[in-house]
């Protein structure tokens, strides 16, 4: 697959992706890609992230129901980041967020403190309860 050449990958063979909501424009969240998540994501139509945390590949969804539909994949002008315009979808489509909410940026600096801002549209407990 040539245009993944086209990619600048970091020393780890990643990288950084946003996932914008296609509707709205809002920022849902940000993660990572390597090679073959960034592939398996043009394939499926369907975002697939890369979990540093667990080393692994993420299909966004697996564990929440909270899946993202790809409708277009950008590539910055630098080519180190990559833009997805993507829809929400699951139990409660408008949940991108681990904690529950629509957006994982839902901290605002406020002063000297970080203030929540967005609530929590479902509990996380119950998200991942299995």
């Amino acid at each position: 697959m040539q245009w993944l050449e086209a990619v600048r990958w970091d020393d780890r063979g990643l990288v950084p992706v946003i996932a914008q909501e296609k509707d709205t424009g809002d920022v849902l969240m940000f993660a990572w890609m390597n090679r073959e998540a960034l592939a398996q994501t043009a394939a499926k139509g369907q975002a697939v992230y890369f979990s540093r945390s667990r080393g692994k590949l993420w299909h966004k969804g697996e564990e929440s129901g909270h899946f993202q539909t790809v409708h277009e994949i950008r590539l910055d002008c630098d080519n180190d980041v990559v833009l997805l315009s993507i829809t929400q979808h699951g139990h409660n489509p408008s949940i991108a967020c681990h904690t529950g909410r629509h957006s994982c940026f839902y901290q605002r600096l406020e002063g000297q403190q970080w203030q929540a801002v967005t609530p929590v549209l479902k509990d996380p407990q119950s998200i991942y309860e299995k």
